[in-house]
């Protein structure tokens, strides 16, 4: 080998080895990456199995004033796991939450209240109680049944009656001024149809998405959302853990929350 192919080869040898080495980088990093993901998700569920047992003394004394209305979002495929979604409640009722809103996008939640009701004997409808308790503990879970068609009826409604109202408010015969249309606007057109209920101070998420699949968002100005994974791998422990974090959250301005 003279000197020209020595000139030839080098670069190339180089490159092979610097290939080499950020190949051997990035799988050594996903082994790291796989490597903590998989001791904290054995952490988690040590940690929840403790909760379970009451083990862990600290989640026995939950304060439960920050969570006087709770929202869960199920993706809808998993929705139709209704007797896991009825374990989920008669948990949040064990644990002393009594006002819960379920939304799932399709309306499946919504079409087996009936069912829900029949296995939770105490429990009532939103639409059976004059006001929402926020204080105090009733005997009763309150249950409200959401779906995205609520959400898109509402705000065509609301929309509907702001434009009627601006109506009025001109000569029809003449040109309508340019509005300028704030929130408090949209707050109050959707209380007086009747879609302006209690905002959830604490969101979970059970599904495979970490989205809030729709839920009104006009309802959800300082909602703490938390995912929980999916329905089918739901654990008391968690849930526990879940509200407790929340509760130990350092609120400064209404229900704005800071970790």
């Amino acid at each position: 080998m003279d000197f020209r192919d020595t000139v030839h080869w080098l670069p190339l040898c180089i490159v092979t080895i610097r290939n080499l080495g950020l190949r051997l980088a990035w799988y050594f990093l996903q082994i790291i990456v796989s490597a903590w993901y998989s001791i904290s998700v054995v952490g988690n569920l040590f940690e929840s199995y403790f909760v379970s047992c009451g083990i862990l003394k600290k989640y026995k004394s939950l304060h439960l004033g920050n969570v006087r209305y709770l929202a869960i979002v199920i993706e809808s495929e998993e929705a139709y796991q209704i007797s896991k979604v009825v374990k989920l409640l008669q948990w949040l009722d064990s644990i002393g939450i009594t006002n819960v809103c379920l939304y799932d996008m399709n309306g499946v939640l919504k079409k087996s209240k009936e069912t829900i009701f029949q296995k939770l004997k105490k429990a009532k409808s939103i639409e059976e109680v004059s006001e929402v308790v926020t204080h105090g503990a009733p005997d009763h879970m309150t249950l409200e049944f959401l779906s995205y068609v609520d959400g898109k009826e509402a705000v065509a409604k609301a929309a509907n009656l702001i434009f009627v109202e601006n109506l009025k408010q001109h000569n029809l015969g003449g040109e309508l001024d340019v509005q300028v249309f704030l929130e408090s606007h949209l707050n109050e057109a959707l209380q007086i149809v009747g879609s302006k209920g209690p905002a959830p101070d604490l969101l979970l998420v059970y599904g495979p998405v970490r989205s809030h699949l729709g839920f009104p968002a006009w309802r959800l100005p300082y909602t703490e959302i938390i995912h929980m994974g999916s329905l089918n791998y739901m654990r008391y422990g968690s849930l526990i853990k879940a509200i407790y974090n929340f509760t130990k959250v350092h609120q400064n301005y209404g229900k704005f929350s800071l970790y």
